[in-house]
């Protein structure tokens, strides 16, 4: 008897656990086929409106104002310069001349390189130095010089070109 029991009781809590199935959808999935059901609507009911225009020919003049910086030669003798403590090695590029205008620093080559494609693609014919600095305790950095001349008057006047785009750019003095 009581095996018939047990077999009882035991048939009857298998049953009860294999048959229960939630009676409600999860939640998540009630709230992805709502999300669903409101973007369709809103694909159906968005107007696409689609303009057609046609242009005859015209003709116009457009004039670019040219900002020319020229500059004083008591700026140019008072124009900072720096030079490179220990000296450097061209690691691509032209070598540099007495003036070299650098625009960006590096710890790792491949970002200079990444700059020197940049400003090569940009019409300049920069160079990467590599030096034997050490600065914030990182030995080593890569400078991207964009451009460098003898003449430190063409220096600082591309240099000033240089610094509405590369806010930074200073000069490299090389003896």
């Amino acid at each position: 008897m009581k095996k018939v029991l047990f077999l009882a009781v035991a048939l009857g809590t298998a049953l009860s656990f294999t048959s229960c199935k939630s009676s409600q959808e999860s939640a998540y999935r009630a709230a992805y086929e709502k999300a669903k059901a409101q973007e369709a609507a809103m694909v159906e009911t968005t107007p696409v409106t689609v303009q057609q225009t046609t242009t005859a020919p015209a003709t116009t003049t457009t004039t670019t104002p040219v900002q020319t910086t020229t500059t004083t030669p008591a700026n140019v003798a008072n124009a900072e310069v720096r030079t490179i403590q220990g000296g450097y090695s061209v690691a691509k590029g032209a070598t540099v001349k007495t003036y070299g205008i650098v625009v960006g620093s590096f710890s790792l080559q491949a970002n200079a390189e990444n700059l020197f494609a940049t400003l090569t693609n940009q019409g300049w014919a920069p160079s990467v130095v590599k030096t034997n600095e050490t600065i914030n305790g990182i030995t080593g950095w890569y400078r991207v010089v964009a451009a460098s001349y003898d003449d430190k008057a063409q220096a600082v006047q591309t240099r000033d070109q240089l610094r509405n785009t590369y806010n930074g750019a200073w000069l490299l003095y090389s003896k």
